[in-house]
């Protein structure tokens, strides 16, 4: 489904975009022709220094579990970012060095992404404005320490910086910030600032483009070993994490040569694809966007101040909405935050690293899997992604392990705040 200006409520062109987005950024969202884009040398060059990424078998935690499932993870934290975040801040800064920009903006939830962005611009020598959501610039410091290292300026969001965060703290003083202010606050910037552009770390058809390397390569470590899954699970906030590692297996199903089921799990307290309606809506909390057909609570829903920042987004990729609401992604879990903790810390007694709040979504659903295997007898193969690495979450695990975590869960009533300024769309969305 086409995006839609808001202001012409017709079909987005090409024109719509370029003003905010690097302009081969801008072909490869519209691009409905090629099933491969080439890789430049130059991204393939700094890909080099931390890809390949394992795929490893998780033998201690499928003993602990005593299931007979073989359970595998893509792991993506093997990088200063600590996520898969970096796959698409190199082709991004790129793509905006090349076109001659000086500077990028962008948000970011827990910080992988901005951390991953201050890097490749470092590396681009761009300058870099981010705007961090309140909450996670509060729970996690040395995120903000991480990104100024690579010399990027973080504002925590909402802000007095821009009009549109004037207009949310005049709203709610005590606002904690949300992604969706967060992007529109990192728009506004980038229209305002000379050679600058606005870039964002999910959601966007290019995003999942770039972050199609994780099930390409997935795929050919596992052939190597004459596996193939029977189960793909990943978290899902924007679906950048998810959407790039089952794009592989996602094409051998749309084309009829294999049947993966695959599983996308989210945080309770922001259930945009088990609870949300599939409509068109803004991308940001400003309305600054073109408006996108995607599951979402609406972009005036306010998440829960939970520790998976990540995964704090009010909607839904539209390619992985798509997916959703055609069958091929076939089920969407939501999860409460204690148990996705319960899981993180028995991945992390069995395997040894200690996983980010949103990967450990995608580990909580892997784990129920495999004791549904050891109940069946059935011996599965299941692929799961590790998007990232929890070092910088250690508030969230102290929290967890002192009993004082809390279980945010939105009432019906709640959501339909959300849903009651869904934008209307003649002929389309009344």
């Amino acid at each position: 489904d086409p995006y839609i200006n808001p202001g012409t409520m017709k079909p987005v062109e090409l024109s719509d975009l370029l003003p905010v987005f690097c302009e081969e950024l801008c072909y490869q969202e519209m691009d409905t022709e090629h099933r491969f884009i080439d890789i430049p040398d130059e991204i393939v060059e700094f890909y080099k220094i931390y890809r390949p990424s394992p795929l490893i078998r998780a033998y201690q935690l499928e003993k602990a579990l005593g299931t007979p499932a073989r359970i595998y993870y893509k792991f993506e934290g093997n990088n200063t970012s600590g996520s898969h975040k970096l796959n698409t801040a190199v082709a991004q800064a790129y793509y905006a060095k090349k076109q001659g920009m000086t500077g990028l903006t962008t948000e970011t939830g827990a910080g992988q992404w901005g951390t991953a962005l201050a890097m490749a611009c470092s590396h681009f020598n761009l300058d870099l404005t981010v705007f961090m959501v309140k909450v996670s610039y509060q729970q996690k410091p040395y995120r903000k320490a991480v990104m100024e290292t690579f010399g990027a300026n973080i504002i925590p969001s909402p802000s007095d910086q821009t009009e549109i965060g004037k207009q949310m703290l005049a709203k709610d003083p005590e606002s904690t910030g949300s992604l969706g202010t967060a992007i529109s606050e990192a728009i506004e910037r980038a229209l305002k600032t000379p050679n600058t552009r606005y870039v964002l770390g999910s959601v966007l058809n290019q995003v999942l483009l770039h972050q199609s390397v994780i099930g390409l390569e997935s795929k050919i470590a596992m052939e190597k070993i004459d596996e193939y899954p029977d189960v793909v699970i990943g978290c899902a906030g924007g679906g950048s994490n998810l959407g790039g590692l089952m794009s592989a297996f996602m094409g051998d199903k749309l084309l009829g040569k294999a049947n993966p089921y695959f599983i996308a799990v989210e945080p309770a307290s922001c259930p945009s694809l088990t609870r949300g309606r599939y409509a068109y809506d803004f991308c940001d909390t400003g309305r600054i966007t073109p408006l996108a057909r995607m599951y979402t609570l609406g972009s005036d829903f306010k998440p829960s101040a939970i520790h998976a920042g990540g995964l704090r987004y009010h909607g839904m990729s539209p390619i992985m909405s798509k997916l959703y609401h055609d069958g091929f992604l076939d089920e969407a879990r939501a999860v409460t935050q204690t148990s996705v903790f319960d899981a993180a810390t028995l991945f992390a007694k069995t395997e040894t690293i200690l996983p980010a709040p949103e990967s450990a979504h995608a580990i909580r659903v892997a784990i129920d899997e495999a004791l549904k295997c050891k109940e069946s007898g059935e011996a599965k193969t299941i692929l799961f992604g590790l998007s990232g690495t929890g070092y910088f979450d250690l508030t969230a695990y102290t929290q967890y392990k002192e009993g004082n975590m809390v279980d945010y869960i939105p009432t019906d009533a709640d959501l339909e705040t959300g849903f009651a300024n869904l934008p209307k769309i003649p002929g389309i969305q009344d």
